[in-house]
């Protein structure tokens, strides 16, 4: 392999290890927050136990992402120097914003939040919380406008002297309508995600009969949120398709699989498709018109297909076209669970097979939200800036044999963290509430 094939698994390798934590981290910051506030309002100290409990496995999750995740931002400069100095100008301050202004935001207000229990009023801690909220999903934003801007690059002029991209409207960084609709999807998936986690962890507890008053006012107030968020993640992917079929046409075709240039476009249900031969080797039940309307809204506008583009221009069509079928199956799968909770979340004895569904179900949301990326990031390929730079030509000038290395070190430290944070996960998530809200909260 050589090294770009290996700085490409490396990259995917951090990201997708640190991607594990980030959407629960995102996902229970605001579902603690909602139980705190509660807990201000009514003064019901059970809900404080919720506050405390949920936030404890909040805690173990985003200790252990800020350890995976200081070592992503240094692959810019060890791996990717020539993407660096091309885009560095309009790349760098984002990540600059994130690191200084939004993580610091979210650290320091954690921070006062775990030790600030008997120190500070209750609306004060309350604050707190919703302060490292609003940071983490700022900080969110920040990482997604700068993926943003390597899917579709504004607010840029390529000085040719120097040999770079230079930032001319930070504006048109900061606004573009592709990043915020990735940003919208992503957000939306991670707090669907914590609602999730939040049912099926529930769901393990009353399975047993194990503080089943708790875990049942967990459940309550976590499905109906659980469900509204599955349907807006499906509303925005349906207008984040758009962006990509306006923005990134060759991604579209590979993801559904569509090889000739046409209007009224059907969309088939059952499609395989033969990258070598540049068609598809199986094409079956045809829904007339529906690919051009899913794409543009209109059953006869034109959808581009891949053999209008040149070959080294297609991204790998198998690899984005399974991973988005496989995102949307599951997604399918997401409204069906969550419906389900809706309707039992108030019965006296909930079905076993919905609840032991739930508690399996805890993984399927990483994976989808993973295969999401997926799409993103292969189906923008050939291009780690689309139209602009090729990743051929961003990696650095460093031997493979120091990538290879780099690569196994970091899948075997990755693999014990992560394995360390679903030991922990799962140790506390079974043991359920503290009895009373006054025991030491200790991890």
């Amino acid at each position: 392999m050589d090294v770009v094939l290996l700085s490409r698994l490396q990259f995917a390798a951090t990201v997708f290890f640190h991607f594990i934590f980030v959407p629960l981290t995102l996902g229970l910051s605001i579902l603690v927050a909602w139980m705190e506030t509660k807990y201000v309002k009514t003064g019901d100290e059970d809900w404080k136990r919720h506050t405390r409990f949920w936030g404890r496995l909040f805690l173990i999750n985003f200790t252990l992402g800020v350890v995976t995740g200081i070592t992503l931002e240094f692959q810019f400069g060890t791996n990717w120097s020539r993407y660096s100095e091309y885009v560095g100008d309009i790349f760098g301050s984002l990540l600059a914003i994130e690191a200084t202004v939004a993580f610091f935001l979210e650290s320091t207000f954690l921070a006062v939040w775990v030790f600030g229990w008997k120190k500070l009023s209750k609306k004060a801690h309350c604050a707190c919380i919703w302060l490292v909220t609003i940071g983490g999903n700022i900080s969110a934003l920040w990482i997604i406008l700068a993926n943003g801007f390597m899917q579709h690059p504004l607010g840029y002029t390529v000085n040719e002297a120097a040999g770079r991209a230079e930032l001319t409207s930070f504006v048109d960084v900061v606004t573009n309508p592709f990043a915020w609709g990735m940003y919208a999807h992503t957000v939306l998936g991670a707090w669907a995600l914590g609602g999730f986690f939040v049912l099926g962890v529930s769901a393990w507890h009353l399975l047993r009969d194990h503080e089943s008053e708790f875990f049942r006012k967990s459940f309550r107030l976590v499905a109906p949120w659980t469900l509204i968020m599955v349907l807006l993640v499906a509303f925005t992917g349906d207008l984040n398709g758009k962006d990509v079929a306006k923005y990134q046409p060759a991604k579209l075709a590979a993801m559904e699989g569509h090889w000739n240039t046409g209007r009224n476009v059907p969309f088939y249900l059952l499609v395989v498709p033969d990258e070598e031969k540049g068609r598809n080797a199986v094409e079956a039940i045809p829904i007339p018109g529906l690919l051009s309307w899913i794409s543009f809204g209109s059953t006869e506008a034109e959808v581009i297909g891949l053999n209008d583009f040149q070959k080294e221009d297609r991204p790998p069509v198998a690899a984005t076209f399974w991973t988005f079928r496989l995102m949307v199956a599951l997604g399918m799968l997401f409204c069906l669970l969550a419906l389900l909770a809706f309707f039992i979340r108030n019965s006296s004895a909930m079905p076993r097979s919905i609840l032991t569904f739930l508690v399996w179900a805890i993984p399927l949301p990483y994976f989808a939200l993973g295969l999401g990326w997926a799409v993103a990031e292969i189906g923008r390929q050939p291009w780690i800036v689309y139209g602009l730079m090729r990743t051929q030509d961003a990696v650095s000038p460093i031997a493979a044999q120091t990538v290879t290395a780099s690569l196994i070190a970091f899948f075997v430290l990755y693999t014990l963290l992560g394995v360390l944070d679903i030991y922990l996960l799962r140790k506390y998530a079974i043991k359920g509430p503290e009895q009373t809200s006054q025991e030491a909260w200790s991890c």
